[in-house]
């Protein structure tokens, strides 16, 4: 039980901090709910507008009834999308993960593959010719990666759609896969080189240990040698990562989707922050801390199963 602990006090500092940014910044928190519309309230109505979004109340209790609206649901109302900031996190949040994820795990793949044979291969060129390659792709800004993409298969072959606007309304499955395999390419081109670094590093660490030439001198095959045995120990630090990139994912990639136009909650963060629209703001940010805090605690809570030097405990 006490291994949830740090967990809640982070959750707790997230809550808080979250309440506390519309209060501190320069400022009428009004000025960040209405926008404009802000000045040219009469007096009376901007005590009626206080009133309604309950910051007429003293500071104590708006924070008390902010934390208990996120436990029970109210999380407030969009002045974006004039809706709950729930329903437009559940309407875009699946959005997100139906691209982010296959990314994710697509770019885990081969930035895995890739890190592993370089950093076992004896082969000095085929090492520094793949790094190369991989180092600058992940030098390269991932707006400029989507432009590219979006150039020459969307503009000039004219083989995916310019924009993923319609994913949403659009009735056909392959039509929605249509829209969404560029800015799912862009993710991928634009985060493996943090995989590949990470498990390149860790193979190269691993591949100075005796027990691999153990294995090499009794013969074992190098491919053996190198997916069965040196890439289980270099996985951890590469597992990690990933379990946090997924978690910091319910926030959307907001360049990816921008330039796609595709609606996820990158593209609901962007415009929450062209429309000052903080509650929907704060609901998108709690929803990322939520997520990476959680994907930290699956991967404390998985670390054993990937280390079997984890699963007795500490030594007596």
């Amino acid at each position: 039980m006490a291994r949830w602990v740090p967990y809640c006090a982070l959750a707790w500092v997230v809550v808080t901090v979250n309440f506390a940014l519309p209060r501190v910044a320069p400022g009428h928190p009004l000025d960040y709910l209405l926008g404009e519309e802000a000045a040219r309230l009469s007096p009376r109505q901007r005590a009626e507008a206080l009133r309604a979004f309950g910051l007429d109340r003293p500071l104590h209790e708006q924070y008390i009834a902010y934390v208990v609206g996120l436990a029970t649901g109210r999380w407030g109302r969009s002045v974006r999308f004039g809706r709950p900031v729930l329903e437009v996190i559940a309407e875009r949040l699946p959005r997100t993960l139906a691209l982010f994820v296959p990314a994710t795990l697509i770019a885990v793949f081969l930035g895995t593959v890739l890190g592993a044979w370089a950093g076992y291969t004896t082969r000095a060129r085929w090492d520094a010719g793949v790094s190369s390659a991989v180092l600058l792709l992940d030098a390269m800004p991932g707006f400029w990666i989507a432009m590219v993409l979006l150039s020459v298969f969307a503009v000039e072959l004219g083989w995916f759609p310019v924009s993923g606007s319609s994913f949403a309304a659009s009735p056909q499955p392959w039509e929605q896969v249509r829209r969404a395999v560029l800015p799912a390419a862009t993710l991928v081109l634009a985060t493996l080189g943090r995989t590949f670094l990470v498990v390149r590093g860790a193979m190269r660490s691993v591949c100075q240990e005796e027990f691999l030439w153990a294995l090499e001198a009794k013969g074992l095959p190098p491919r053996a040698v190198l997916w069965r045995h040196a890439l289980p120990n270099a996985w951890l630090p590469a597992y990690t990562q990933i379990v946090l990139h997924l978690g910091a994912g319910a926030g959307g990639a907001v360049v990816v989707e921008t330039v796609f136009g595709y609606p996820g909650m990158g593209r609901a963060l962007y415009e929450a922050l062209l429309a000052r629209d903080y509650p929907l703001l704060q609901g998108i940010l709690s929803v990322v801390a939520f997520a990476t805090i959680l994907a930290n605690a699956v991967a404390d809570a998985t670390y054993p199963r990937f280390d079997p030097r984890l699963r007795g405990g500490p030594a007596a």
